[in-house]
Order: structure tokens, then sequence, then C-alpha cells
């Protein structure tokens, strides 16, 4: 086990250094300086060179790189001298980096969290604007995926058990719509219907977050019903993918020998499919379900800006209008950091559900 964790560690800090590095020279050779775009068009010289100055950007794209490497880095080169400034941000500090090692008498290396950064924008903590917003990102993502799996599952058994019944080529059919439905479309329409045309029916908002301030303007209330639509919307595709593995993995399963064993010494179907078809039919399923649920992280771009949920995909959208490259860069960071956790957790469940598999 640590050995294989040990591996996945450094997998992953393979996998962000890409990341990161594609993210940073797209941005670089795109059109557009940050700068601008804060102070506007008709900004002075002096003040853009400035800006760009204290940004970073008035250095060459390599020194950018290397000075954001070792920002993300927990081990990092600072100026001594420097070292208190860099690491206060509006009066506030940051953290204390400790020094681990005095390269010279103007350089050390330090151990630090890593450093997003501030965004170009609001001049807030990249670290901040992602723990505002990663816990909405999270909440509807778990709701739709939960929603997704427990209904797909239980009708793909269904449609398992009653194969090329009425029930069976229904449940193919919407599955197969709900696959090819892509989620931008499905939450413009999914809106309009439930929203606009039966709204005074659903109460249902198009717009809204989890938490919304009170009418009196001394607070916030829970607004659940504004978690139904982008949950519903971004649950449909995942519940159709896994709605036809469980019917199809269910089907591979009662075809197996040990089934027909069961059936023999006089098991009852139920019994059978709940308690030995059901546990053998999972494997498939839960590799679909921890991907779909990682794709939900990242994948609710359109719909959180369609809906106005506050979430890592409404921030991402925003942030590329207004070319801010930290916080985009912090917010892919985390996504991909994402994956990579969902991935290894699941590998680890795999050899929980079924003993034959051991990881390596």
């Amino acid at each position: 086990m640590i050995r294989f964790l040990i591996k996945r560690l450094l997998y992953a800090i393979l996998i962000l250094w890409g990341v990161v590095t594609v993210v940073f020279f797209l941005f670089t050779i795109l059109p557009g300086d940050p700068a601008k775009m804060m102070l506007g068009q008709r900004t002075d010289v002096i003040t853009i060179e400035a800006i760009r100055k204290d940004l970073g950007l008035d250095r060459s794209k390599p020194m950018q790189y290397l000075k954001y490497l070792n920002d993300l880095s927990p081990v990092s080169i600072h100026n001594i001298s420097n070292i208190n400034n860099y690491f206060y941000i509006d009066s506030t500090k940051y953290q204390s980096p400790v020094s681990i090692l005095k390269l010279n008498k103007n350089y050390s290396v330090y151990l630090k969290k890593p450093y997003l950064r501030k965004s170009y924008q609001s001049k807030k903590l990249v670290s901040d604007i992602i723990s505002e917003t990663l816990p909405n990102t999270f909440i509807l993502a778990l709701v739709s995926i939960i929603f997704a799996s427990l209904l797909g599952i239980f009708l793909g058994i269904i449609s398992a058990i009653k194969k090329d019944s009425l029930y069976d080529r229904i449940s193919l059919l919407f599955s197969a719509i709900g696959m090819s439905l892509p989620s931008f479309f499905a939450a413009i329409l999914i809106g309009w219907i439930f929203a606009f045309i039966l709204g005074d029916i659903t109460g249902l908002n198009l717009t809204g977050n989890l938490y919304e301030i009170n009418d009196f303007g001394e607070g916030y209330t829970l607004q659940l019903k504004n978690l139904v639509l982008p949950a519903f919307t971004l649950g449909i595709r995942p519940l159709a993918i896994v709605t036809q593995l469980s019917r199809n993995s269910m089907l591979d399963v009662l075809s197996q020998d040990y089934i027909r064993t069961a059936k023999a010494k006089g098991l009852s179907f139920s019994n059978i499919i709940w308690k030995h078809a059901l546990k053998n039919s999972l494997n498939p399923v839960i590799t679909a379900i921890s991907g779909w649920f990682a794709s939900l992280m990242t994948g609710v771009v359109f719909v959180e800006y369609i809906f106005g949920w506050k979430g890592l995909g409404f921030i991402i959208v925003d942030s590329l209008n207004n070319y801010d490259l930290p916080v985009v860069v912090g917010c892919v960071l985390t996504i991909s950091m994402l994956f990579i956790i969902i991935n290894t957790l699941v590998d680890i469940v795999y050899t929980i559900l079924d003993p034959r598999i051991r990881l390596s």
C-alpha cells in the first residue's frame, strides 16, 4: 500500500507540473495584457508599467514561469531580506515560511505551503477564492452523482431482470438520449421548462446559490431548492451511463456458472440478485461513477454559469473573461488534484470489493 501511494504521489507531481506548464504557456501566447484589462484601455503607460512590474509581467516568459513554479512548490528559494514582505498580503500574513537551508547571504531554501498568488482582478488570495467556491461545486457534484448512482443502479438491475421487455426498451431509449444530450443544452432546456414555463408550479429559480441573503439583509438562509435544477441537469448523463453499465454488467454476471449453481441449490431469485450478483457486477459501475464524479467536478462550468451557481466552474469562466491567470491556474490545479485523489481512492475500493485485485 505504501509503495502504491508513493508511486501515485510521484505521478501526481508530474501531472500537476504538466498542467501548470500547459496552462501557463497557453496564457502567455494568447493576445491581451492583464494590466490593460485591469485598468482599461485609456490608462497611461506609466501606470500600466507599474502594474506589470507589480505582477511580475515585466520579466521574460521563462523567468515568469520559473518564479511561478517556485511559488507553487512547498520547497522554494527566496530572498532572505524580502521574505517577510513577500508573504504579507493586505497587512495580513499569509503564512510563516521555515528556512531549512541557507544558500548564501542573500538566498535561502524555505519550507512553506504552496502559494497560488493573488487574483489580478479582486486582489484576493487565489486560495481563499478556491476555498469559498469549491464547497459549492463539491456539493453540486456530490448530489448529482448520488442521484445518478442510486437511481441508475436500481434501473439497470430492473432492466437486466426484465430483459427485452417494454420497460427494458424504454430504459435503453432514454439512456441513449441522456448520453447524447450536451449538458449546456440540457441546462438551458431544463431551466426554461421548470423555472420559466412551470415556475409558478415548481417554485424553482433559474439562478441562485445554496445560501442567499435573507429578505432583511441580515444573514444567509439555506435554499435547497436552488440545488434541484443544476443537480438534476448534471445527473442526466451519468444516470444514463450508470443505467446501461449496471444492466450490461448484471446480465454478464447472471450468465456465470456460480449463479446457475446458486439457482440449482434452491436460493430465491431476490437472494441471488442482491447478495451474490450485485456485488460482483459493481466493479465497472464504480469505475464509471468515480470517473463521472471527477468529471462533474470539472464539467460543471456551463451548468454553473447558466444557473448562476457560484462554484469553481463559474469562477473559471469569469477569470477567463478577465484574463486572470492565477485564478485559472489555481482552479485547474485543484481540479487535477481532485482527479488524482478520486482515482487513487477508487483503486483502493477495488481491492475491498474484489480480493483478487491487488494494488500495483
